[in-house]
């Protein structure tokens, strides 16, 4: 992982068989190399969403990214997104565990995308509108390790049931209907944004 920090180039893409094991729980607390790569994640979405260092340092933006997509089989990832009212979610997520969702769907009208697909593959994903979950919560800003219940909806719950599908060797493609790709069901709406910046969601990695 050169220069100290991650590049495009080190995050394994979908031929990697690796992608599709399932991950192993992170021993708590968390030793230094689980922090180390934590942090690691973190300054890649971080520098992601800088356009300038994206294009000086082959950087592809994203607001997501799961420890198995650098080959490593552990049961966390980073989140630095916006809802679509542009209020910010930004932790690391370890050892997470969705415990109820609701009937109703939701999906992005552009479809996911990942960082490990380094193509574009159309059609719909339809995820449960709203979870509720318990996590370990790594705050950057605090350097603070605490477990909590929470609740997500909307494009942060995408997101979140997105990279929580890297810990079960799941890519979003493998939820598409394979017939009929841009299949809308009856309880599903799409994701609309109240805001301009929303395109970030195109590499959501989600």
């Amino acid at each position: 992982m050169s220069n100290n920090f991650l590049r495009y180039s080190d995050i394994i893409k979908d031929d990697h068989p690796n992608l599709r094991l399932k991950s192993e729980p992170v021993r708590i607390p968390l030793s230094q190399e689980d922090l180390d790569t934590l942090i690691k994640m973190n300054q890649y979405l971080e520098h992601s969403q800088d356009i300038e260092f994206c294009a000086a340092n082959n950087i592809r933006p994203g607001v997501g990214l799961a420890a198995p997509q650098l080959n490593i089989q552990k049961q966390m990832f980073v989140i630095f997104a916006s809802n679509e009212d542009g209020e910010e979610f930004h932790y690391g997520i370890i050892n997470p565990k969705i415990l109820s969702h609701s009937e109703e769907l939701t999906f992005l009208p552009t479809g996911e995308g990942c960082l490990s697909v380094d193509r574009i593959i159309q059609g719909f994903v339809h995820r449960p509108r709203r979870i509720r979950f318990r996590a370990y919560f790594y705050d950057f800003g605090e350097n603070k390790l605490f477990e909590a219940e929470s609740r997500l909806e909307g494009y942060l719950a995408i997101v979140f049931q997105h990279e929580y599908d890297h810990l079960q060797g799941i890519l979003f493609y493998d939820r598409i209907n394979k017939e009929n790709p841009f299949y809308i069901p009856k309880n599903s709406t799409p994701i609309e944004f109240s805001t301009e910046d929303e395109e970030l969601e195109d590499d959501s990695s989600k």
